[in-house]
């Protein structure tokens, strides 16, 4: 996604350089979230003051062999490090969090959050980077903080995590009002409920920029209550008493959780939690008291199969398909602590992410054949979004009336629409902005538009290692995975004549065991390299041999095969010869 969006980006009409901010203009722009779920990055700029509104990251696609994750390119903010005045943090999800260990010690600016999203950004700064001393700021919804020229007001809003937040945000051009993440529930299942009385203020005092999340913008009507699962959790437990329950959820979607526990504890069974992030988060959010949790029904990896099927729910990762999660461990058989059959249902709490449709299938194939009983269907009510839908983005829009209309969290068809409903409500066309990664928005007194552009884009991340989007190692990867890698061990004598005959290792490619005459054409073609090299003047050193070597042989494979491996010559010398 972060590759194709580079792309466009390339083709785009070029603009002027960004400016720096010479004339006092508000700046808006965005260095990911929009065009793509995930690596959520926005700046606000007046002048000398800079304020960074989360900082994610976004998982690979099919494309991005061997990478962990994508965060964004922040060229521009290390630039401009000294106006950077904090970074807003609006709740705990990766695509919002997931990014700091690699920006925040390159910046070393403070971070402001809620007690839950702080406790789970210091975990993650602990494991990754736990000699950088971080300056994380706890604030709660209904504060206001100055950054700089900026003033922030946060405020309660209700998502598939406790404790996020929006903001209200004076400027000098006027107020911006970012909702976050955000949904319309009624009857969220922390009793925490959206605050429609920020945005009403908000709308009293005029906005002139709303940002608003666009994930569901094409979801007809109203996104259920979260409550709603627990009828279907408790549906679950009475239709199958006498099996062991296993239930896939994301970690981070403490309410499902909360609500596991709950119908756990009225049904009389034990819970064990599986999979490294769900631990963790569970156990933060005990602590901090998000999660209302007896600690006599849960019971350790090593008790679970002390206790019959019918008294055990097990709450694990995995229903995204993660390679290495928990559940998915299980639908293959490696899971240390849990071996599936007949005596187990498998419900996974989710549905998949865009992009992730064949791994969930592929794992739900592999649950059936342990011969369980799974429920994953739409139908039975196993997932609620987190975010609004067309009928709620309607209503947030009327309540706050901005001036300009910014769409952001989501895919650009997401944005497309979501633009389209704000012109439906009454927000004129010309002040509604579709922008691209790496756009800056300048708003003034008189007017607001894009104009310019900063560098941007994404940044992989390999381990700890960061690299270019386009960078030489993911092509080295993309290259060894169409078409495969052919290394060959010439040793050569005093003379720069082989020594023996090379010895020739194939992967991905035919091999060169069962290809007689393309051996024996590609020895030729080594020999007749070396000794074109050999009766020259002047000496050629091994870098340049092997690069005439990788260029004939090349021409060889292709013409016996159409195919272009990774050559690679493994050049050794005899300098001495033996008594």
């Amino acid at each position: 996604m972060v590759n194709s969006t580079s792309k466009d980006n390339r083709k785009r009409k070029k603009r002027k350089p960004a400016s720096g901010g010479r004339n006092r203009s508000l700046r808006l722009i965005p260095l990911g979230g929009v065009g793509e779920i995930g690596k959520n990055m926005y700046v606000l700029e007046y002048g000398n003051d800079i304020i960074v509104i989360d900082s994610g990251l976004m998982f690979p696609d099919d494309e991005m062999l061997g990478i962990d994750f994508v965060i964004p390119d922040i060229s521009y903010l290390l630039k401009n490090r000294k106006k950077i005045r904090a970074i807003l943090v609006t709740h705990g999800h990766e695509d919002h969090i997931g990014g700091l260990p690699f920006v925040l010690p390159r910046l070393d600016v403070p971070v402001y959050g809620t007690r839950l999203t702080l406790a789970m950004i210091d975990r993650k700064m602990e494991e990754a980077v736990p000699e950088y001393e971080r300056d994380l700021r706890e604030i709660k919804a209904g504060e206001t903080i100055s950054a700089g020229v900026f003033s922030i007001k946060f405020f309660a809003v209700c998502h598939s995590i406790p404790d996020g937040v929006g903001l209200s945000i004076d400027t000098p051009m006027g107020k911006v009002v970012h909702t976050g993440d955000i949904k319309l529930d009624p009857s969220p299942v922390d009793g925490r409920v959206t605050d429609y009385g920020a945005f009403a203020e908000a709308a009293e005092k005029g906005v002139v920029l709303m940002l608003s999340d666009s994930t569901n913008a094409e979801r007809k009507g109203f996104t259920p209550s979260e409550s709603i699962i627990g009828d279907t959790l408790e549906n679950l437990f009475r239709s199958h008493k006498n099996q062991r329950i296993i239930i896939s959820a994301f970690a981070s979607n403490l309410h499902r959780v909360q609500q596991v526990i709950n119908t756990a504890a009225q049904f009389n069974r034990k819970i064990s939690f599986q999979g490294r992030s769900m631990i963790s988060n569970v156990e933060i959010a005990s602590r901090l008291g998000y999660l209302d949790l007896d600690e006599k029904m849960v019971i350790g990896h090593n008790e679970l199969n002390k206790y019959p099927h019918k008294k055990v729910v097990v709450l694990t990762t995995g229903s995204q398909g993660e390679p290495f999660s928990g559940l998915v461990l299980m639908s293959r058989g490696q899971h240390r602590n849990v071996n599936l059959g007949s005596r187990d249902v498998v419900a996974v709490f989710a549905t998949p992410i865009p992009g992730n449709e064949k791994t969930v299938s592929n794992t739900l194939n592999r649950l059936f054949q342990c011969g369980c009983d799974v429920i994953y269907e739409k139908d039975k009510d196993i997932h609620v979004s987190g975010h609004a839908s067309r009928e709620e983005l309607k209503i947030l829009l009327n309540m706050v009336r901005p001036r300009y209309f910014v769409p952001f969290h989501g895919e650009y068809r997401h944005l497309v629409r979501h633009s389209q409903l704000a012109q439906e409500v009454g927000v004129p066309k010309r002040n509604t902005f579709v922008m691209e990664i790496g756009d800056v928005l300048s708003i003034t007194d008189k007017s607001a538009r894009i104009n310019s552009r900063v560098p941007a884009g994404g940044v992989l991340v390999d381990g700890m290692a960061l690299g270019e989007l386009e960078g030489s190692a993911l092509k080295e990867r993309r290259e060894l995975s169409e078409e495969g890698l052919v290394a060959v061990s010439i040793v050569l004598d005093k003379k720069g004549s082989l020594a023996k005959e090379p010895v020739f290792e194939s992967r991905g490619f035919i091999h060169m065991k069962d290809a007689t005459v393309l051996k024996e054409e590609l020895i030729k073609t080594i020999n007749q390299v070396l000794g074109s090299i050999a009766g020259r003047e002047e000496k050629i050193d091994d870098e340049g041999i092997s690069g005439r070597l990788k260029s004939r042989m090349a021409e060889v494979i292709r013409k016996n095969s159409k195919n272009r491996p990774v050559i690679i010559p493994l050049l050794s010398r005899i300098t001495s010869e033996k008594k």
